[in-house]
């Protein structure tokens, strides 16, 4: 890395984020929509280093251009040109949402022996039912029953490996 390069980046810290933001859409060629400065001065430096030691080989960009095309993670919207390629399809209705599958359907009961007396605890599709109270959450129930902070699922026994 040359002198120049080493001076750019050590005057990043001393910048605000306004001047920060300015020279990474400098630097960058795009809009800026981050307003973090760490964010901001960690990215400056790594485009200013870069820039100076020649930067990434166009096969090495092309295959990065590849490799976000397809990939199912995002960390921000694809483009317009990207998303004319994609083939959606419609998710199915089950008629359940968000609905845990370690959960029986609602209307089934769980029921497990604690401290000698069987406990019983109605599903439903909103929460849960435990002698006349409703709770949002198992773990609440598992709580009444208990007096501790406790996993609903894992006092419930819900989930586990067959073995």
């Amino acid at each position: 890395m040359t002198d120049e390069t080493r001076l750019a980046v050590a005057a990043l810290e001393d910048k605000t984020v306004n001047e920060l933001r300015s020279l990474y859409e400098e630097v960058f060629d795009e809009v800026c929509r981050s307003r973090h400065k760490k964010y901001l001065v960690r990215r400056i430096a790594w485009r200013l280093q870069a820039l100076d030691e020649g930067g990434l080989s166009n096969e090495a960009k092309q295959k990065a251009r590849e490799l976000a095309a397809t990939s199912d993670l995002r960390m921000t919207a694809p483009r317009e040109e990207v998303l004319d390629n994609v083939r959606r399809a419609t998710p199915e209705e089950d008629g359940y949402v968000d609905w845990d599958p370690r959960l029986p359907p609602p209307g089934s009961f769980l029921e497990r022996r604690y401290k000698g007396q069987m406990v019983r605890v109605l599903v439903l599709t909103d929460g849960f039912e435990y002698e006349g109270k409703r709770f949002r959450s198992l773990s609440k129930v598992a709580g009444e029953i208990t007096g501790v902070s406790y996993n609903g699922f894992l006092f419930f026994r819900l989930g586990r490996r067959q073995k």
